[in-house]
């Protein structure tokens, strides 16, 4: 058994070559590469996984892998780690510092723990599902109730017309205190540490998702799809308190 002590103990060691990569490319001139589905990729999103596959393998060499860029590698076992090496490719290119790198542990299936790792603020948040740390030191999340107290965030305004009901999110973040599109894992970062209430993604991938889900969990939120079923079944999140999520569930049908 993997232990959550094992997992903090191991990606941590990895987390300075990360910043490493990232502060090299971040500033420097690069050209991103379009994929198939539009979505934009860098040399730096490449080095970044293809280090922690070559970690992974070292340490775990039974373990499965899926990466974003590399696909999968499978194994017989019971573990997958699950990466997005700079989940905010768009921030990444535009020079924005607001990305991070999402490394998942799961377990037949189900995600165990994850690390959301800001490289350019060097902010390391990890979670188990019952726990969450920033730099080591618990963290919660707030637990506001009124709808004109939350702070609502989401990663492409955009996508929630087109894959949901954009007419129900415009009526809830008109009635919210505030609206950003402070998102991507940065926005998940933000609701774990109590500086936001809810996060709505309506299109996502399981790289984009397993490291979210023991973190939120850990500080105490709800995190499901946008049904309100199991998000590691899913493709989309909403994340909130567990006194607001039914409501915003509710609200966005």
């Amino acid at each position: 058994m993997v232990t959550f002590e094992e997992f903090k103990t191991e990606v941590n060691s990895w987390l300075p070559q990360i910043k490493t990569i990232a502060q090299i490319y971040f500033h420097s001139d690069i050209t991103p590469l379009f994929k198939t589905d539009n979505s934009p990729v860098t040399i730096a999103d490449k080095e970044i996984e293809t280090y922690l596959i070559n970690r992974i393998t070292q340490k775990y060499p039974e373990h499965s892998i899926v990466g974003e860029e590399t696909g999968i590698i499978e194994h017989q076992s019971d573990y997958q780690w699950v990466l997005d090496p700079i989940d905010g490719t768009q921030s990444f290119i535009h020079h924005v510092p607001l990305f991070s790198t999402l490394i998942a542990l799961l377990k037949d299936g189900i995600p165990l723990y994850g690390c959301i790792y800001l490289p350019l603020m060097d902010e390391i948040l990890m979670g188990d599902g019952n726990i969450a740390l920033l730099n080591g030191a618990p963290v919660k999340m707030r637990n506001r109730e009124k709808i004109d107290e939350l702070t609502i965030l989401t990663s492409n305004i955009l996508s929630i017309g087109k894959y949901h009901n954009g007419h129900a999110f415009s009526n809830l973040i008109g009635q919210c205190r505030c609206f950003r599109t402070w998102g991507d894992g940065f926005g998940y970062y933000l609701l774990a540490t109590g500086r936001a209430d809810v996060m709505v993604d309506p299109h996502m991938k399981i790289w984009d998702i397993m490291a979210l889900i023991p973190v939120i969990r850990g500080a105490g939120g709800t995190i499901t799809d946008y049904y309100g079923n199991n998000p590691a079944e899913g493709t989309s999140i909403i994340a909130a308190s567990p006194a607001i999520h039914p409501f915003i569930i509710e609200a966005l049908k």
